[in-house]
């Protein structure tokens, strides 16, 4: 099997293995349940495997803000008034040196669960990827994990200056924290913080409002935001060794790689320094950033990102072709716009950001993913990620808490999934049977197709540039060539690709007067007429693809 297509299967771990179906809304975790980090079993991680996947991203690890009281076991209680949800919100992290103890069995021995599964997911040939969330923390950060002698985030902070270049928070210097809410939340005490620190989406005063990452604080990389975002990077502010010696110590345990929450908020010259530093030590790590400004993806390529989110080019192109507001030919532009680092761009339809497309609040139908699913997985030699319950067509649509219904999986919530818990008790709909049977073939075909995992592409939109919802392309490596075909249409149709000279010349196809090709999809065979500047006719099944593969 080829190594080098990364296919990357995002799991909310809470909820994955969680099979208990109360499904209350706003729960607790003792009424609907919580997956642990020992559901991954040997069988479970052969069968995630087994659908082509090479790396796990475990979401949520990195023990976080939380409504449940896990003051027993020696972890300080968070104030609700600054959760979100019951459960509380992944990227609200409370120590950067423990556990999630909702995810484990036995809570004292949390570290040790990881550690496990780390190596369980090793021993079935995977690799893990976890979460780091650098931007900002929960507003009670309070590590009682770090290792000794390590300062915690903000000890030697002075609050009395607003921005200092050492602090490791941004204050708002003899104003009290007053948000939009109240501060009691249903507790005897309010919540109290003077002075206020800045909020995590740079909200850079003492009063958030109800779209403000409220539950969140800013960290300080040594940037000057009162003065216009001004860097102060010498001495090395000392956020920058707090966060680099974290991120040494997850890779000591063993993790793969980092998926890091909102790069961009953090400046560049940080992440150069961090990941440097990082890699000099563990030279396979691979880090993947949020990032969603084009004009920086290149800088930050150049700080040491292995790869960055392709969210408002690719994602959103195809959403927009999905839902018939754009044709196929928007899929054309959207490659060319990254073309030039296109190995580095990470391909996805959903993640826990995103809307489900089965749900009301996207395309409906799962079916409609299945044409940008073959062409996100198969048109460049990029990473692909696939998000949990997305390969049986989840629809996103419980109104479980603090989520509410808005067509995505909760990440605040106690819930369990619908999809996995069928899929699990091997109850899937014949509807999740087939978008399942086919996620499984596509992205196999992308794991093992030498063509796609180093082959080259050739658009072939150009020239057939009468057809609005379908969409063509071809990828060779030595003597292998496939032509993908997908139709993003609910009607069948025929579309006579035409292939221009252009297409035999640059990737050294011989023509033929005969040649079998082979579907991928269904393992039918046929034979074609392969020449400079003519058509093959392909039959599409409506929202389908076929796969031809030929010797080149």
């Amino acid at each position: 099997m080829a190594s080098n297509k990364i296919i990357l299967y995002q799991i909310f771990t809470r909820l994955y293995g969680n099979r208990n179906t109360t499904r209350k809304e706003n729960g607790s975790l003792a009424e609907n349940g919580c997956g642990k980090m020992k559901d991954f079993t040997p069988t479970a991680l052969q069968k995630i495997k087994a659908m082509g996947v090479s790396h796990i991203w475990y979401t949520g690890i990195i023990r976080h803000a939380t409504q449940t009281d896990y003051t027993q076991f020696g972890i300080p209680r968070n104030h609700s008034a600054i959760v979100k949800g019951k459960a509380g919100s992944p990227y609200a992290i409370t120590d950067y040196y423990d556990v999630d103890p909702d995810l484990a069995v036995d809570v004292d021995k949390r570290m040790q669960e990881f550690e496990a599964l780390v190596e369980r997911t090793h021993q079935a040939g995977l690799k893990v990827i976890i979460d780091f969330v650098p931007n900002h923390v929960a507003r009670q950060y309070h590590s009682i994990c770090k290792p000794a002698g390590v300062k915690d985030l903000g000890e030697e902070d002075n609050p009395q200056n607003g921005f200092d270049p050492q602090n490791n928070f941004y204050y708002c210097p003899g104003q009290r924290f007053t948000p939009y809410f109240d501060l009691y939340h249903g507790e005897s005490e309010p919540y109290v913080e003077e002075p206020a620190k800045a909020t995590g989406n740079d909200c850079f005063h003492n009063a958030p409002g109800m779209n403000d990452w409220y539950e969140t604080v800013k960290l300080n990389y040594g940037v000057d935001y009162y003065a216009g975002g001004v860097g102060h990077f010498d001495p090395i502010p000392n956020t920058w060794d707090k966060m680099t010696d974290i991120l040494l110590f997850w890779a000591s345990k063993g993790v793969d790689g980092f998926r890091c929450d909102m790069a961009e908020m953090v400046p560049a010259a940080f992440w150069n320094w961090a990941t440097d530093k990082v890699k000099y030590r563990y030279p396979d790590i691979v880090f993947i950033g949020e990032v969603y400004n084009p004009a920086e993806y290149r800088n930050y390529l150049g700080a040491g990102f292995d790869y960055l989110y392709d969210k408002v080019g690719m994602y959103d192109t195809l959403r927009d072709v999905m839902c018939g507001h754009q044709g196929t030919h928007a899929i054309t532009n959207a490659w060319q716009q990254t073309d030039d680092i296109r190995n580095h761009m990470l391909y996805f339809l959903e993640n826990h950001d995103e809307q489900r497309i089965a749900s009301q609040f996207f395309a409906g139908d799962a079916r409609k993913g299945i044409p940008a699913l073959v062409v996100s997985a198969l048109l460049q030699q990029n990473p692909l990620m696939i998000y949990f319950g997305q390969e049986y067509g989840e629809k996103g649509m419980d109104q479980e808490g603090f989520s509410g219904l808005d067509g995505r999986t909760t990440i605040f919530d106690y819930w369990s999934v619908d999809s996995i818990v069928r899929a699990a008790n091997r109850k899937c709909t014949i509807h999740e049977k087939y978008v399942f049977d086919i996620y499984n073939k596509v992205m196999n075909i992308a794991a093992s197709e030498k063509a796609v995992a180093e082959g080259v592409s050739f658009d072939l939109m150009y020239v057939n540039g009468d057809y609005q919802r379908q969409y063509a392309f071809l990828r060779k490596a030595g003597s292998e060539a496939l032509l993908v075909v997908v139709n993003f249409d609910d009607i069948p149709t025929t579309m006579d690709v035409t292939i221009p000279a252009h297409a035999f010349d640059y990737l050294n196809l011989k023509e033929r007067k005969s040649v079998k090709v082979v579907d991928l999809l269904t393992g039918k065979e046929i034979k074609r007429t392969l020449q400079r500047d003519c058509y093959v006719s392909v039959d599409l099944e409506p929202l389908g693809a076929v796969i031809f593969k030929f010797k080149a």
